[in-house]
């Protein structure tokens, strides 16, 4: 469960205990913190509410600036790169104390009066660098293709490879958010046939809407299918705005531990 778009009705320290009492014994986040560089205290109590719950931090997103603004990443604006740096200690830090798997680098708006190229050089660097402080746990740096924010330049599972390609590290794949994608007229079913050893993590949710599965028409179980047959047996993290009373009656309480499903 996604713990920055679900459980929002509660504090951030209150809901890694709220997803496991739903039966889920894997969690991310968004970053959770005002500032790229948090005191340390507030690094270690949000360590401690995940590992007080007895659920794993899978994922954890880098710093991305004023989300609610428009926001949508640090690491490609020559202004703002060195807080993503300064990130990247604190980030893998935090993953080697709760076992995270993914660090999810949103790649910044076109920013006007920068050259795109410039930004796609500054954006590799920083990658690359990542993607190092990642492996160092275990882990890899993801690049995700985000609908709805038109100076977002990566749309499609192509233009997040692509990066990918740029980057020339191993260390850093695909996030594939099939709710993205399809919402941007991607085709889902071929990014996952012709990607599929690229994919570091895969992140669900329903259209229209953004809901939880179920409330809208997307083939979600064919893909997640789909996805399996092409070999991809990592987590599924659901990232989705709930709108029923129960956002989680899609999913059977035995099905939502991960370690059961892997089981």
């Amino acid at each position: 469960m996604n713990c920055s778009i679900l459980f929002t009705d509660l504090p951030l320290h209150e809901r890694p205990q709220a997803a496991r009492d739903a039966g889920f014994d894997a969690v991310e986040f968004w970053w959770p913190f005002a500032e790229a560089v948090p005191a340390n205290r507030e690094v270690d109590a949000f360590v401690r509410a995940v590992d007080d719950a007895g659920v794993r931090l899978t994922g954890l997103n880098f710093p991305a600036g004023d989300m609610p603004a428009g926001d949508r990443g640090l690491l490609s604006d020559p202004s703002r790169s060195h807080e993503f740096r300064d990130a990247i200690a604190i980030a893998t830090g935090i993953g080697a104390r709760l076992g995270t798997t993914g660090f999810n680098a949103l790649y910044g708006n076109r920013i006007d009066g920068v050259a795109p190229a410039e930004q796609d050089t500054l954006a590799a660097e920083n990658l690359a660098v990542a993607g190092l402080a990642a492996a160092a746990i275990g882990a890899v740096v993801l690049v995700e293709p985000v609908s709805g924010v038109d100076a977002y330049p990566l749309k499609t599972a192509a233009d997040a490879v692509a990066v990918l390609d740029r980057v020339g590290s191993d260390h850093v794949a695909l996030l594939l958010d099939v709710y993205h994608l399809a919402v941007n007229g991607d085709d889902v079913e071929a990014a996952i046939d012709r990607y599929a050893g690229r994919i570091g993590h895969v992140q669900i949710a329903d259209a229209p809407g953004r809901g939880e599965p179920g409330t809208g028409d997307l083939p979600l179980s064919a893909w997640l299918e789909r996805l399996t047959a092409a070999g991809y047996d990592g987590w599924i993290g659901c990232e989705y705005k709930p709108t029923g009373s129960d956002p989680f009656a899609w999913l059977p309480a035995g099905a939502r531990a991960g370690s059961t499903t892997r089981a």
